[in-house]
């Protein structure tokens, strides 16, 4: 028994060490060939509740699920891949139209209009009319008819570069940039199919040496109209938010422009204008034009052993599992980095008949919810144990990237503020994850209920609090490995039958070296209103990224607002900023949720203080999860002042009462629509509603 099991162990060794090695390689080459930044593949939504709901199951739901198996294709198999359509008659008649950027292909622009359908009757559930914003397409459906105005551009998201250009340069480059601007736009006007345009030109500086464009209308605009709709918003847009700023894109649904100081299309530009190259790039000849020749010479050498040393460990762990690894099921899963620590990964493994069985083949009435990847359902398996089985899309192309980080991030983690993994499955198409079932469901299905809020009380609101950052703490501090979840959010924390807090969805989530304190990426990922304004606009992330998160949900939860409910109401300014002028003010109380009963004021004072040091604009100022545990549970502890929170909406100059600024909640002045965002690398996000 003794020799099997350290043969299991010298087996599981190997394989680790195989796996290291494949990983170095596979870094090696990420580092070589980093992708450029790109806008995020993440709607930005406008949903107009005033114009009324539909019902479930109705007719007018039935005319928009028409349109989404429709309008995908047609635009895609377009030449100027765009489509306009209409479903049903009367007071049910649906009118929607579809936009696909003219850099991208029919495969890109299908998917994207299918999920903009998707994503427009979950995030903007029941309402007849919605506007869904994405790179690459913008989708619009309405009861109105909206294919008869092709000039009616109302209803628009504005974003500009976090970044300013330095005094000295600022306006030559904005003289540049709005040559570009301009000049793209009159090459997307006279292109009579597409209506699309892409430019670039050169500018003397070293911080930003090109410049980068593009304008589109929709292709049934004619020229005249395309161009007229395009400068309005370049002459109204560009003066106001624009100035001195490197980048920046006004979004709406009949036109569109961005300019930018990287490359952020495909393809080479449609438009390039004379200019001299900087001064400070180096002519051939130079050291460094010599450096670059012996760079490449090296790149030269060294990628195609790196290639070659790839594949050698591929075949080499193959061999190895192959002779020694006896054959397994279809459904087993990606193997551990550090067997020794965790259960046998056998024991993880869960037929597809056992989860078809418990949900009963997943039947609609026992879905729990759907997020972004897929749904999930409550299941009881034959010995009475419910779970909660999460199941990936099987059309999503980040799926099983989110199952594999997802699996061994929980299969490794252990803590009792940590969701439990029950097991997994992989066989035929399916991608299943089972979890322990939470009976109380996520902490937003909860808090923001105005019926079943009445339940959390002021203890059971400490307890989840203090639960979140205790499990925090120990992904972020006292694990074996250091996770930054990156997607902390209500919906994101999971109650059990006792109120206690369980944070779920590791999808997302990073590791991070002892030794490291931040990344960057170019692939900004996670919800919109818990974003730390570093990494919604540069892309970096840390702990601290976290602490900014759970600071936002500290101030949902004694409010029992959402930091977006301001999007549909009748408020100017966001939560942070809300709370900052009660706190400042000495009116806290008067926030606080009126089903909230039993508090006390030293507490909430406490709560409250700790949430805006979390909710900190530099992240040097935000505590680490450890501080603030010590904070939560000692009422001697020293705490610093805050702070006012600086990423937050301010309300315009008085001649534009319907635009707010921001990047966590939109509203138009009427506060008739609503919209979220997520954030684009080094963008602000900027709204102009006006209701249809």
């Amino acid at each position: 028994m003794a020799t099997a099991v350290a043969t299991a162990m010298r087996r599981r060794r190997h394989l680790t060490l195989c796996c290291y090695n494949l990983a170095a390689v596979a870094l090696l080459l990420s580092f070589l060939h980093a992708p450029l930044a790109e806008a995020q593949p993440l709607p930005w939504q406008l949903c107009n509740a005033t114009a009324g709901n539909y019902t479930e199951g109705s007719t007018y739901q039935a005319n928009v699920r028409a349109l989404a198996r429709t309008l995908p294709g047609n635009a895609s198999s377009s030449p100027s891949l765009f489509a306009e359509g209409t479903a049903g008659t009367a007071t049910d008649k649906v009118y929607a139209i579809a936009l696909c950027r003219g850099d991208t292909n029919a495969s890109s622009c299908a998917t994207c209009v299918t999920n903009a359908f998707n994503n427009a009757q979950q995030l903007c559930a029941l309402n007849k009319r919605a506007t869904m914003f994405d790179d690459p397409c913008i989708l619009r459906f309405s009861d109105q008819d909206i294919l008869a105005n092709v000039t009616d551009n109302r209803g628009m998201f504005i974003a500009w570069n976090y970044n300013n250009v330095s005094a000295a340069a600022a306006a030559a480059f904005d003289a540049a940039s709005g040559r570009l601007v301009n000049a793209t736009a009159d090459y997307a006007a006279a292109d009579s199919v597409r209506r699309f345009g892409t430019g670039e030109t050169w500018f003397n500086d070293a911080t930003y040496p090109r410049i980068f464009s593009l304008a589109q209308c929709t292709p049934d605009m004619s020229e005249a109209d395309c161009r007229s709709c395009l400068g309005d918003i370049i002459r109204r847009m560009t003066p106001k938010y624009f100035v001195g700023k490197p980048g920046g894109r006004v979004f709406g649904v009949r036109c569109n422009f961005r300019f930018e100081s990287y490359s952020f299309f495909s393809g080479r530009p449609l438009l390039q204008l004379s200019g001299p190259p900087p001064a400070t790039m180096t002519p051939p000849g130079t050291m460094e034009g010599r450096t670059r020749h012996r760079t490449g010479r090296v790149l030269a050498i060294t990628l195609p052993i790196a290639g070659a040393t790839l594949a050698l460990i591929v075949l080499t762990c193959f061999w190895f599992w192959r002779r020694r690894t006896p054959a397994r099921k279809a459904s087993s899963v990606p193997f551990s980095t550090n067997p020794d620590d965790i259960q046998s990964i056998d024991s993880l493994l869960l037929d597809l008949s056992t989860l078809r069985a418990a949900t009963d083949n997943f039947a609609e009435r026992n879905k729990l919810g759907e997020g972004g990847f897929g749904a999930v359902y409550k299941g009881v398996l034959s010995e009475g144990q419910e779970i909660a089985v999460k199941r990936l899309s099987q059309s999503s192309r980040q799926g099983i990237e989110e199952l594999k980080t997802e699996l061994v991030l929980v299969a490794k983690l252990r803590h009792k503020n940590l969701v439990s993994l029950v097991g997994v499955c992989l066989e035929e198409d399916e991608k299943l994850l089972v979890y322990e079932y939470m009976p109380n469901k996520s902490l937003d299905t909860v808090l923001f209920d105005p019926e079943k809020s009445k339940d959390l009380d002021w203890g059971k609101r400490l307890k989840i609090v203090n639960g979140v950052a205790r499990g925090l703490q120990y992904l972020h501090e006292d694990s074996q490995l250091r996770v930054v979840h990156r997607d902390l959010k209500a919906s994101n924390v999971l109650l059990d039958f006792d109120y206690n807090p369980k944070i779920s969805d590791f999808g997302l989530a990073k590791l991070f070296g002892w030794d490291q304190t931040q990344d960057v990426t170019s692939h900004i990922a996670g919800t919109y209103g818990y974003m730390a304004p570093e990494y919604a606009m540069r892309g970096q992330y840390s702990v601290k990224s976290d602490a900014f998160s759970f600071g936002v949900m500290i101030l949902e939860i004694i409010t029992g607002r959402r930091n977006s409910s301001f999007a549909n109401s009748e408020q100017s300014i966001d939560l942070l900023s809300l709370v900052w002028e009660h706190w400042t003010m000495g009116t806290i109380e008067e926030l606080l949720d009126p089903a909230m009963g039993g508090r006390s004021v030293n507490d909430l004072v406490k709560l409250v203080n700790i949430g805006l040091l979390c909710v900190q604009d530099n992240p040097a100022d935000r505590p680490t999860m450890s501080a603030v545990n010590v904070m939560l549970s000692s009422n001697t502890v020293s705490r610093q002042a805050p702070s006012r929170p600086t990423f937050c909406i301010q309300e315009m100059d008085s001649a534009d009462t319907d635009l707010y600024s921001g990047a966590y909640a939109f509203q138009s002045a009427g506060g008739n629509s609503k919209a979220k965002s997520v954030a684009s690398p080094n963008e602000v996000s900027l709204t102009e509603l006006d209701p249809r």
